[in-house]
Order: C-alpha cells, then structure tokens, then sequence
C-alpha cells in the first residue's frame, strides 16, 4: 500500500489515527464529511487518488458515504451515533449496513462496544476497544495574560479561576447547561469565569449561544483556536468542564457540580491529588503508543483484504 493512500473524515481522532498511519509509511487524505454532500463526490475522489483504503469517524455521517466503493474500510464509533443517531430508526438501519460492510470498528470504551454489540449483534466479533489517546502540544509562544485580555477578563491572572469548556457549537454538546450556575457563582465571587471555546459547527446554534453568553456576567465565547494555543489554554485553566445533551445530566447533577467545583477552588490540597490522579489515569489508560499500536494493526486487516 504504500505510495498510494487512505481517505480518512477529518475529526481530532481521525487526525491523530492519520498520524499513526503515516508512522507506518501509507499516505493519508484527510476529509471532513460535512464538506462531501454526497457518495458520488467520494467515488470521484477515490478515482482521482487511486486510494485503496478508508478510515472513517462516525458510523452514519462518515460510514455511510463510504458504502458501496469497492475498497476496504473501517470504522470509528462517535458519541452520537450510539447516544443519538440509533434512536433514528433510518439511521440506525443505515448504520447497521455499514457494520455490515466495515472490516473493522472501533469503539472507545467498553460500555460503547456493549451499546454497539447490543443494537447490532452481527457485528460483535468486528468491535474492539481502543481508548483515545493523548498526547497535547502547548504552544510555547502562547501568553495567557493576552488570552484573559482577549476574553474581555481585564483581571490579574494569580487570583483567577477560569473553568474552560471546549467544544464544537451544536445543541448536542449543549454549552449553554452551565452558562447560568457559572454567571450566579461570578456575582458572588467574581474572580470566578467560564469560558467556552469552539468552532461553529450550528450557525443557528452558535448565534444563540453568542446572545446568551453576552448577557450572562463571568461566562466568555472564544471562537475555535489553533490547537497549541488550545492545549497551551487548557494547561494554563484552573479546570476544563465538560457537558452534552447525551450524558442525561439533570437539574441534580448542576447542583453537585458547583457545590464540588466550589470546594475544588477553595482546597488546594484536593486540586493537587486530583490532578495527580489524572495525570496518572491518563498514563494508565490513554497511551498514545498503544493507541497507535492498535491501528497499524488493524489496518494490516485492510492490507490483506487489497492484496486478495
């Protein structure tokens, strides 16, 4: 295979498999699936490159484009395709014929293959678990103090506390659950801020998002940035919070969360054990190594379905 390529959707998962990939010596060609309207424009495109192989994030809005092509392909699991897209009784019979055509397909945790396993049991002996990896590159030129400036937080960054949430713009991820237990806290201890950052994937969305965040004091909307600033921004956070519509999270759940978030601002000592905590977590559980270990090795399952 080498010389010639892989497509592969573009996503941060996808962009970091295309690296392992590359490490291996095929070429990569990274597409985003929002960009490609229909199956046709792939065809096109596998004939222009002559590839051979694919790679795709998302069993109904990568996977489906990719039916019917005559090569070989694998799968990603996404969020939405087992916490939405299956409660779609289309989609989720659309998704399945793309298991059926996959060679492979990859799901992040164990409790995303039992979904899997459970909606499509056909498919059980194609699924294996693989984590995502990490693996940040801060960039070294970034200035905090020219971020918080940026952010409209015209305060001395040693007595902040700003709580980032990063995430694509569109109702599943749902930004805005947080924006009001973030703007009462601020009114009580105001060096405390939410700051959202990402692309604008719902325009309709984003523009309420914006609306929102403008009359909600100590919450801020940074649009996507490049990723060394990003990661450079999440190293230099007090803590990186995280929501969507697909967790089931309730008015409860709101609650506990700034009772513990308050207490985490107001103890260092716990602040120190569980970044510790995580730091170890990740090392344990989210190797980059392994990660790309596990897909050299599956796409070796591509390779033998060419040569045949």
């Amino acid at each position: 295979m080498t010389g010639r390529g892989y497509i592969s959707f573009l996503s941060l998962a996808i962009r970091i498999s295309r690296d392992h990939l590359e490490a291996a010596g095929h070429v990569c060609i990274l597409k985003d699936a929002s960009d490609l309207e229909s199956s046709s424009e792939i065809a096109k495109l596998i004939e222009a490159e002559s590839l051979e192989a694919a790679l795709a994030l998302h069993l109904y809005r990568g996977g489906r484009l990719l039916q019917g092509h005559g090569i070989p392909f694998g799968i990603i699991f996404g969020g939405t395709d087992l916490n939405e897209d299956v409660n779609h009784g289309e989609k989720k019979k659309v998704m399945g014929k793309v298991l059926e055509e996959a060679r492979f397909a990859v799901a992040f945790t164990e409790s995303m293959k039992e979904m899997a396993q459970t909606q499509w049991p056909h498919a059980r002996g194609k699924i294996c678990v693989q984590s995502q990896g990490i693996v940040t590159g801060p960039n070294s030129a970034f200035n905090w103090n020219t971020f918080l400036r940026q952010s409209g937080i015209n305060q001395s960054a040693d007595n902040l506390h700003i709580f980032l949430l990063v995430c694509g713009l569109r109702q599943v991820k749902d930004p805005l659950y947080l924006v009001d237990a973030f703007s009462e806290w601020h009114r009580e201890e105001p060096n405390v801020y939410m700051v959202i950052v990402g692309p604008e994937v719902d325009p309709v969305f984003t523009r309420e998002v914006g609306a929102r965040v403008k009359r909600a004091a100590g919450v801020r909307l940074i649009r996507e940035m490049p990723q060394g600033d990003l990661h450079a921004a999440l190293k230099n956070c007090f803590a990186v919070v995280n929501s969507s519509v697909s967790e089931g999270m309730s008015a409860a759940i709101l609650e506990e969360f700034v009772q513990l978030a308050k207490r985490l601002v107001s103890d260092p000592a716990l602040e120190r054990e569980i970044v510790a905590n995580g730091r170890e977590y990740v090392r344990a559980h989210h190797s980059w190594q392994a990660e790309r270990c596990t897909y050299q090795n599956l796409i070796r399952t591509l390779e033998g379905s060419i040569q045949d």
